[in-house]
């Protein structure tokens, strides 16, 4: 474990520690089990720190399995994506395996329930069977194709397998109780036909089977100990303990179920977040308006951030929705000792400093983080013409605004005081240019006293500026998805997304994709690896500078 980020105590570490303790598991085996159907989000990252950190820390095992049982929805983008992401959170596991590779032993396990009496061909259609299962408050009525004879059944399941009837023609089915209170043992599903082109085994099978079946062997074949999983499964735990007990495994693993983690303001559904991807309404599964590890990563998040946000959230029993606010906190207390602080004017206003030199270009020195000295300095230029951020001009202010107006003194970081001596309007009476004066005598760091100002703007050098484009964030889903009947679609932001031209400094050329920095008064960037040329660099907002949210109320 990192000493610098120790445990925090939780019930399913409690459990993990009492079992070591107590002798009942001399290893600790874990999995993370993701099905190859969509890219991972921000709650498979809890399941994943929780998977490896608990194994990491008693000195056990995770494997990377994936759940491939659904040919139709799964493609080998996914695998790909599912492994880049668990590999740049931090972790490494220590085997990659299929749920695919076990397919020719769920098979023999299905003819083993079958001998035994316990599973059945069902012929009935879906809406036939919705029909029987019963309600919550109703008990389920039997197939008429429940009391198939054992010969029968093995008859018709060897016939699924190869190839002889199409698809929804017929399941297996274990035969549980249909009276049971819990609806997912009335006889559940254990394998369907679907004559879909596998991405691994290609067209050698035509049945798969279901996750519900072959979830617990996958666990059985692989040894695992704590098969830990979200809340939504607590009803087919007795499901999994009756599937690895009735097909007579050798190991017996435990499952445990957490609250999974929803974030306000968006979405987790993966079908959901398809559904924004296919339906063009955002760019792809790492658009970074998404709450995907892909889509988080490109933003600028950090996977040391995104870790320490899923130790701290905690890990309980019960549903809980967590402020998207907590997850910006993390990030920015992650960048506030990285990122280099530099200069950048979004919204750009020209600033003509009539008195300065014309022709000549200054050198100035600026502290790259005033909060770690380690990182050094660099050099900026300053010359006659500068840019600000339009934002910081207002013709007729209020009272106390103290930034740039007519007749108005203030400072420009790391260099002079200038002053406002003349507004140059276009003919629609919109402000263009400023012409200022500065004193020579303010230059930072050479201790001038002489008065006091009480403004501070950030500039760029206007003949030296990059031409810079610069992306901001706001939630893709409005809280009103939470209330009354509408879908989340209707409750897409249109302003979720504001692209912004303007100016960074001269060193910013070299900025890499991903290279992240703090732009003086509008917040943490990263540089956009998708859309960043040689000629212009883009950058995302990854969080900005404040926030009224205080974690430890959280």
């Amino acid at each position: 474990m990192d000493p610098k980020n120790p445990p925090i105590s939780n019930f399913i570490r409690a459990i993990v520690a009492d079992d070591v303790e107590s002798g009942r598991t001399q290893q600790v085996a874990t999995r993370f089990p993701p099905e190859p159907n969509g890219y991972l989000h921000i709650g498979h990252a809890k399941s994943i720190c929780l998977n490896f950190e608990v194994a990491d820390e008693f000195k056990g095992r995770t494997n990377l399995r994936f759940d491939d049982t659904n040919p139709v929805k799964e493609d080998t983008e996914y695998v790909e994506s599912i492994q880049e992401d668990v590999r740049w959170l931090g972790f490494e596991w220590e085997e990659l395996r299929f749920a695919s590779d076990y397919f020719e032993e769920f098979y023999e396990r299905a003819l083993l329930l079958i001998r035994k009496g316990l599973a059945y061909v069902d012929d009935s259609t879906p809406e036939e069977m919705r029909e029987l299962r019963g309600t919550l408050t109703q008990p389920g009525r039997n197939s008429p194709y429940r009391d198939r004879s054992v010969e029968e059944n093995l008859d018709l399941f060897g016939r699924m397998r190869a190839g002889e009837f199409p698809n929804g023609a017929r399941v297996l089915r274990a035969k549980i109780d249909m009276s049971s209170p819990n609806i997912t043992m009335r006889d559940p599903v254990l394998y369907r036909i679907s004559h879909a082109h596998h991405h691994r085994t290609g067209d050698a099978w035509c049945i798969y089977p279901m996750y519900d079946f072959a979830h617990p062997l996958s666990d059985a074949i692989e040894g695992i100990t704590h098969s830990i999983c979200t809340l939504e499964f607590e009803d087919h735990r007795p499901l999994y303990d009756w599937a690895i007990e009735q097909c007579e495994m050798e190991s017996r693993p435990r499952q445990y179920e957490f609250g999974r983690l929803n974030l306000t303001n968006t979405v987790m559904s993966k079908r959901k977040l398809k559904q924004l991807v296919d339906e063009g309404i955002v760019d792809g599964w790492d658009d970074p308006r998404m709450p995907t590890i892909s889509a988080l990563r490109r933003k600028g998040f950090t996977p040391e951030a995104i870790r320490t946000f899923c130790r701290e959230i905690g890990v309980a029993r019960a549903y809980s929705i967590v402020d998207e606010q907590m997850l910006e906190h993390f990030i920015r207390e992650d960048l506030k000792l990285k990122a280099p602080r530099t200069m950048a004017v979004v919204r750009p206003l020209k600033v003509v400093i009539t008195n300065y030199p014309e022709g000549q270009v200054e050198w100035l020195e600026a502290e790259n983080n005033n909060e770690n000295e380690e990182m050094g300095t660099r050099q900026i230029p300053f010359s006659r013409e500068i840019y600000i951020e339009q934002d910081d001009f207002m013709e007729n202010p209020p009272a106390k605004y103290f930034r740039l107006f007519p007749g108005n003194e203030v400072r420009l970081k790391h260099a002079y005081f200038i002053k406002c001596e003349e507004v140059v309007k276009d003919e629609a009476g919109e402000v263009v240019e400023l012409r200022c004066t500065y004193d020579p005598e303010t230059k930072s760091g050479t201790g001038f006293t002489g008065r006091k100002v009480k403004g501070t703007l950030h500039w760029v050098e206007a003949s030296h500026a990059v031409s810079a484009e610069f992306r901001h964030f706001e939630p893709l889903i409005t809280s009103e998805a939470e209330e009354g009947d509408k879908t989340f679609l209707e409750c897409i932001n249109p302003d979720s997304l504001q692209v912004l031209g303007g100016f960074v400094e001269p060193g910013m050329k070299e900025a890499a994709a991903g290279d992240k920095f703090q732009f003086f008064r509008h917040g943490y960037y990263s540089v956009d690896p998708k859309l960043t040329t040689s000629e212009r660099p883009v950058f995302n907002r990854v969080v900005s500078l404040k926030s009224s949210f205080n974690p430890a109320q959280a």
